[in-house]
């Protein structure tokens, strides 16, 4: 089954801004959505739950240091980004 990357105009922009600042992770950056759209459960991504404040959402790795935070809907075969960055930009306050 694949699942529909749902981009709401918040995280477009979340995700223009973190594209201009780190252009060189382009490419991982858009392999990391054709791997959520086909299979948001591949091992690569490391999806895991998030707790607190982020309880709800979920993580998956761009690569070692950058995530993107997702609402993962499977129900609806959806899956919407929320936010992308480096730890403490996914994480840390203000990230929502």
């Amino acid at each position: 089954m694949s699942y529909v990357l749902v981009f709401t105009d918040q995280y477009t922009s979340r995700a223009a801004r973190f594209l201009k600042r780190h252009p060189t992770l382009r490419k991982q950056y858009l392999k990391t959505l054709q791997l959520l759209q086909a299979n948001p459960h591949h091992p690569s991504l490391r999806m895991h739950a998030l707790s607190g404040r982020l309880a709800g959402l979920h993580s998956v790795s761009i690569n070692l240091s950058y995530r993107i935070t997702l609402e993962l809907m499977v129900k609806d075969g959806q899956v919407i980004p929320v936010n992308v960055g480096d730890h403490d930009a996914t994480y840390g306050k203000g990230s929502r």
